[in-house]
């Protein structure tokens, strides 16, 4: 996230609508899924900041919760102070609680590689730069990292984008952030990061897939 100062330096304009902004990939369903199991289910996943990531996923049918933190690096480290230096080999993430029986994993995937994110930018989305905002999936089993892996091999093939996925498999633990992370995009709707970079993902995903829209 960044300062309102440097989103006017990058051509931030005040009360810009959301459809100038909005992007869908539009891309092939999963080929594989996982397998159905019982109760709900848990996926994290990291692509950028967690506000907007938090915002689209929110929204999804059959989410029952999604929390905001940091995967990949230790709990030491797991403050949004120190993943913000860039050294801790955290990603903003997100840890989504899904209803299998109501959504499957590889929806999910489709979500985040359609319209949660840009898999194409290495290191950044959007105005944010560094490797905390990579683009990465943190499988919780092997049936979500053969997914997983699958699909990104799928979705390179299918040439749906202007330049090669970066989306990387990676294993790790999930921190939950700071409260005032939690649910931000929400309880912000019109902070300037938000109208800028995060609404019009909503707009694009309730655009893209209007049956899975609360």
């Amino acid at each position: 996230m960044i300062s309102l100062g440097v989103l006017a330096a990058a051509g931030y304009v005040p009360g810009l609508g959301a459809s100038a902004t909005e992007q869908t990939f539009r891309i092939p369903a999963a080929t594989h899924d996982v397998a159905p199991a019982p109760g709900n289910q848990v996926a994290v996943l990291a692509g950028g900041c967690f506000w907007g990531m938090e915002a689209v996923f929110e929204g999804v049918k059959g989410v029952a919760s999604v929390t905001s933190g940091y995967a990949g690096g230790t709990r030491a480290t797991a403050t949004y102070a120190q993943v913000s230096t860039e050294r801790t080999r955290h990603a903003e993430a997100v840890r989504i609680v899904y209803d299998p029986r109501q959504l499957s994993y590889a929806t999910l995937l489709r979500i985040y590689f359609s319209v949660a994110h840009d898999p194409t930018q290495l290191n950044r989305q959007g105005p944010d730069h560094g490797p905390s905002y990579r683009s990465a999936i943190f499988p919780q089993n092997p049936g979500q990292a053969s997914v997983a892996r699958s699909y990104i091999a799928q979705l390179q093939q299918s040439r749906a984008y202007p330049a090669p996925v970066v989306t990387t498999v990676e294993s790790g633990q999930f921190f939950p952030a700071e409260a005032e992370h939690q649910d931000f995009a929400r309880r912000n709707p019109r902070h300037p990061y938000i109208v800028r970079w995060d609404k019009p993902k909503v707009a694009a995903f309730r655009a893209a897939f209007p049956g899975l829209a609360r």
